[in-house]
């Protein structure tokens, strides 16, 4: 029997040295468990995650389950579908693998998937973990979470301190009469990426608010809200900097005003001694900076908006990198968080004194508790005072870190539902339970960027809270993935919920999902025939043979629930010839999609400056022009009220199989209906290069705004380059100004399309430019209606037929002669003008009831 024990101690100690030694070397790269799962698996961003037995303590109750139904939001299966459920008081025990190296944080990731599982509701789920001394959750409900959030799954991100107790122990508690459960656990090893304490905001007016709360950061734990490609796109784990396999995500839900984006033009590295594993350089190769308008730049500020948590300090980590500047004083700027000056005279290439060259800067703040409070905002401001070279600002990457307080705490209470949630879970068969049970289950967030993303709906809802000094606060949580799918509770309401019309429901069909799947193939990417501001554009086939596009929510798009329900409202009581039709709409599960007649010859602009298209001729041109203008006009007169469309620009003027124009795209709509002052009060929405300076300077928007930005278009249409293009000199980046003053310099031939000279009439080119200048008046009173500049793009037109005509019969010369001299048919233009006005043609209209 002895001889036996020492056999076992023997075999045992053995097991226990090759169980150090692999764990140990597994920490070095990382180590991925994946918790209920009985083998290795692995994911599409090359992690392999291991089963989680050998790391629970020994005495646990605990058992293993697998998810009933796998989520579509899911990047993939490893390690969401498989999970361990715990009943009582369990702990992981997680080698660090520091080797004595006390000096470095670890990055730990928690996954939860509140989906379905045999014999437990979720929803019943309460918790805490504690990594060490530091607390990450307490009483936390991953399905309140997720439901709030409208996200599929949970990832919380952590850069816990040094020093830890070897190995590290991860103990997971429930509830008094509750359990608890986890699916995925990710640990390693991470460079000391906050090695030096943040500047605190206010600091340098006196203005800070409890700065003893928050005077170091190297002893403290740290849990990621937010981490922001800014002006540039999704960074997947696999691309990340440094083998810390972070997501980067796109600001765009989060900017107000949004700026112009631009890409490095040149080679991007990092100077000696900055640590790559700081931001991999893609971050530092995009940028979002203000625009070329000095005037209207010194009138706003670069603005993003964030939800956070109250009683908490936050770290916010700037990313510069200025492939622009080459001197300094060239482009200064202040920096402001929740109002406090954080940063005066912030000149990125006098702090590198390089061009090109990556660089970054914390700042700390602390988020009080109280009315208005609970968020954060962050602001870049051209510094006047400094007298740059160019008022603007600029930023590459944003990262924001919640603090542990003086507990070694981090856990904040779970998320309240918004008022729209709760409606959505009290409409009888469509609680959250239920949509468990029917499979249904909340997919991805509305809007997933990174470990803190929030869903568009929360994002414009904190603007709109924050513009009127209102509080409501959600905390974010965010997931791991781009290709991610839209929540059903937060993104779509259901066909007969309270939030679209009946009357918009009762005029637009309603799709089921397998309806739209057997469309599109399945969402198949051979489908796809566009990508815009709400998601991917498929080409599918309903009814048998007719042809539609189908637009499907995207994630990381920046429109939401808003424009969803906008684009419903309005469309499906409008009917017009120049106006895209939507034939119905999908909302079930975790899916949004819009359905609409079949444009087959794509954007305005792809038969611009695409190489792939074929060339317009600029009758052509002008007969697109007029029909986007029919159906401007009607927007502003023939409606019931007045509608403002907002995002007018070539890509939302779309060309059906005979070319004839239609104005899509209607998510940032505006209707007159509740305003007797001639202008809409609203937060500034559109997109830069077509938006009008008076609507951005004021926030009042008229439908002169859309008149501006068609005097855009007219100019793209002319000169055939983007409205604006950062590759340019620095006086032609903007293409409204470099038309007007080539317009006004009386060389506007020297910058029109090179495949239209020779090939327009002057009486038509010069009729058709002053109709654009005006368009781009400074002050709306100054514009023309949208129905003068319909009038004077047919005569424009009619000057342009009548010099065609001209090469097919020569003997006319004499006549044509006369017209272009100034007699022309006025009598006939203006009856022609009419006709194709009027509100009564079936052709044109017709008004749903």
């Amino acid at each position: 029997m002895a001889v036996k024990f020492k056999i076992y101690n023997l075999v045992f100690s053995i097991c226990l040295i090759f169980l150090s030694i692999a764990s140990n070397e597994a920490a070095k790269t990382g180590l991925f468990i994946g918790c209920g799962s009985s083998e290795f698996e692995k994911d599409e961003d090359g992690r392999s995650w291991e089963p989680d037995l050998k790391y629970i303590s020994y005495g646990d109750k605990s058992m293993v389950t697998k998810a009933e139904n796998q989520d579509p939001s899911l990047p993939f299966p490893a390690p969401f579908m498989k999970a361990r459920i715990f009943t009582s008081e369990t702990s992981y025990i997680l080698p660090l693998g520091k080797e004595g190296n006390s000096s470095k944080r670890i990055l730990l990731r928690l996954y939860f998937y509140p989906s379905s599982y045999p014999h437990f509701d979720v929803l019943s789920s309460y918790f805490s973990v504690t990594a060490g001394k530091f607390t990450l959750l307490n009483n936390f409900s991953a399905s309140i979470t997720a439901e709030a959030l409208s996200q599929g799954y949970i990832i919380k991100e952590y850069f816990l301190a040094s020093p830890l107790d070897e190995p590290l122990r991860l103990t997971i508690k429930p509830e008094e009469n509750s359990f608890a459960f986890i699916n995925g656990i990710e640990v390693m090893q991470a460079p000391e990426i906050f090695y030096e304490d943040p500047i605190l905001a206010g600091s340098n007016s006196g203005s800070g608010d409890d700065s003893s709360a928050v005077s170091t950061v190297v002893d403290k734990s740290m849990e990621t809200m937010y981490r922001l490609n800014v002006g540039g796109s999704f960074i997947s784990p696999s691309s990340d900097s440094g083998n810390l396999l972070r997501s980067w995500y796109d600001d765009s839900p989060y900017v107000v005003g949004q700026g112009i984006t631009s890409q490095a033009n040149m080679t991007v590295g990092y100077r000696s001694g900055y640590p790559s594993f700081i931001a991999p350089l893609e971050v530092y190769n995009s940028s979002r900076s203000m625009g070329p308008d000095a005037n209207v730049n010194k009138q706003f500020n670069l603005t993003w908006i964030f939800a956070t948590e109250p009683k908490f300090a936050y770290v916010v980590r700037f990313h510069w990198c200025d492939f622009v500047a080459d001197k300094i004083n060239q482009r200064v700027f202040n920096i402001y968080i929740n109002n406090q000056t954080a940063q005066d005279a912030a000149d990125v290439y006098g702090w590198t004194n390089g061009k090109a060259v990556p660089m970054k800067k914390d700042f700390m703040v602390f988020v009080n508790d109280g009315h208005g409070n609970e968020g954060l905002r962050v602001e870049l401001q051209p510094s006047i005072s400094s007298a740059p070279e160019w008022y603007d600002s600029i930023l590459n990457g944003l990262e924001i870190f919640k603090v542990s307080d003086s507990k070694a705490n981090l856990a904040g209470p779970n998320p309240a539902i918004s008022e729209m949630m709760s409606k959505k879970i009290s409409e009888p068969g469509r609680g959250f339970a239920s949509k468990i049970s029917n499979a249904a289950f909340i997919g991805g967030g509305v809007a997933v960027f990174g470990l803190a993303a929030v869903a568009v709906f929360v994002v414009m809802n904190r603007k709109k809270a924050f513009a009127e000094g209102k509080s409501s606060w959600l905390p974010i949580h965010g997931r791991n993935h781009s290709h991610t799918s839209r929540s059903s509770i937060a993104g779509g309401r259901s066909h007969g919920s309270t939030t679209i019309s009946l009357d918009a429901s009762s005029n637009c069909r309603y799709f089921s999902l397998s309806e739209i799947k057997q469309a599109t193939k399945n969402f198949s990417e051979s489908h796809v025939i566009g990508v815009g501001g709400f998601g991917k554009v498929y080409k599918g086939k309903i009814d048998g043979n007719i042809h539609v596009a189908i637009k499907r929510s995207n994630p990381s798009s920046e429109q939401g629930v808003h424009e969803f329900q906008t684009e419903i409202e309005l469309l499906s009581n409008l009917r017009h010839r120049h106006l895209v039709s939507l034939i119905g709409f999908c909302e079930e599960g975790n899916e949004m999609a819009l359905v609409y007649d079949y444009m087959g010859h794509g954007t305005f602009r792809e038969h611009l400056y695409k190489d792939n298209k074929e060339t317009l001729s600029w009758k052509q041109r002008l007969e697109i022009c007029i029909g986007a203008a029919k159906g401007l006009h009607y927007l502003h007169t023939g409606a019931k009220y007045t509608i403002i469309h907002r995002d007018v620009k070539t890509t939302n003027i779309l060309l059906d199989d005979k070319w004839v124009a239609k104005v899509s795209d209607f998510g940032l709509s505006k209707t007159g209906a509740d305003t007797n002052e001639g202008h809409v009060s609203t937060v500034v929405k559109g997109s830069f290069g077509y938006l009008d300076p008076e609507y951005f300077r004021r926030q009042q928007l008229t439908e002169k705004s859309d008149v501006y930005s068609f005097g855009v278009v007219l100019f793209e249409a002319l000169c055939a380059r983007p409205a604006l293009n950062a590759k340019l000199p620095k006086e032609q980046v903007c293409l409204s100004d470099y038309a007007l003053y080539c317009q006004r310099k009386g060389c506007l031939e020297d910058i029109i399309d090179p495949k239209l000279k020779g090939k327009i009439n002057p009486e038509s080119l010069k009729k058709y430019a002053e109709t654009a200048e005006k368009c781009l008046g400074d002050h709306g009173v100054d514009r023309p209606s949208m129905g003068d500049v319909l009038w004077n793009l047919e005569c424009a037109l009619q000057l342009q037929e009548n010099i065609d005509s001209l090469k097919s019969y020569p003997d006319e010369k004499e006549h044509l002669n006369e017209e272009i001299s100034g007699e022309i048919d006025h009598k006939a233009l203006l009856a022609m003008h009419r006709n194709v006005l009027s509100l009564e043609s079936l052709d044109d209209i017709d008004i749903l009831p």
